[in-house]
């Protein structure tokens, strides 16, 4: 399901369950990137190799000097203000495999995820973290310790593209932190493809650095995965 562009909760006891089959587990954001390819959305790039769209991505030191989580105001009102679901809420919503139900103050209970990396079923929303797949502190590290406060959150809740945020297991989240892909990969190696893809084309929509370390995992992942490619829409 994509969220954002043109079509891209809570038990007592947590439910962690072996997922879909690996070999399902890589078309999910590849799907989604097809799609959104022909919405002819303005300012979306035509699909690029994973090399390519790699070496579009500049190279900088990072600069952790003045983070905070935060400067980065999450979660706001969401894209609808009036269905009383935050952003997070909104994105849990968007990526339920079979919906929850909703009560008053957006409550969710029922439902189910895939947790994408690590291709866990989730039963229970409470046991769901919503990731910026790229980090908030390794945004700031990359260059969003230049933006203004409109920026960041913009950033923060950004759902005008599929991949900016994630519904993920709390688990795997926990286990990534801030870490880029030189630090951190999925367990799931099935994802691994479509991980270095987002994050790539997350970097691009926000205008954002790596550092050596980073582009090298990167190019790594690149020699893996031949046949990947990028798409990516500019932030505004």
């Amino acid at each position: 399901m994509l969220r954002g562009l043109p079509a891209f909760i809570l038990a007592a006891f947590p439910l962690l369950t072996a997922g879909v089959p690996a070999a399902h587990a890589e078309p999910l954001r590849t799907a989604a990137h097809s799609a959104v390819a022909v919405s002819g959305a303005a300012g979306l790039r035509a699909p690029i190799p994973l090399f390519e769209a790699i070496d579009q991505i500049p190279v900088a030191d990072e600069q952790r000097a003045g983070y905070k989580r935060d400067l980065y105001k999450h979660w706001n009102r969401g894209l609808n203000g009036s269905d009383g679901c935050d952003t997070r809420k909104e994105v849990i919503l968007a990526e339920a495999v079979v919906a929850p139900q909703v009560a008053t103050g957006c409550k969710l209970t029922g439902g189910s995820w895939r947790s994408p990396y690590d291709n866990l079923v989730v039963t229970d929303a409470a046991r769901l973290d919503v990731d910026h797949f790229v980090p908030l502190a390794e945004v700031h590290d990359s260059g969003g310790y230049a933006w203004d406060a409109t920026r960041r959150e913009a950033y923060a809740n950004d759902q005008n593209s599929p991949d900016t945020l994630i519904a993920v297991s709390a688990a795997s989240n926990r286990s990534k932190s801030d870490k880029d892909p030189a630090q951190w990969l999925p367990s799931d190696g099935s994802y691994h493809c479509t991980y270095a893809a987002t994050w790539v084309g997350t970097k691009l929509r926000w205008s954002l650095a790596a550092d050596d370390a980073e582009r090298q995992a990167l190019l790594g992942l690149a020699e893996d995965c031949p046949a990947t490619t990028v798409v990516y829409e500019t932030a505004p």
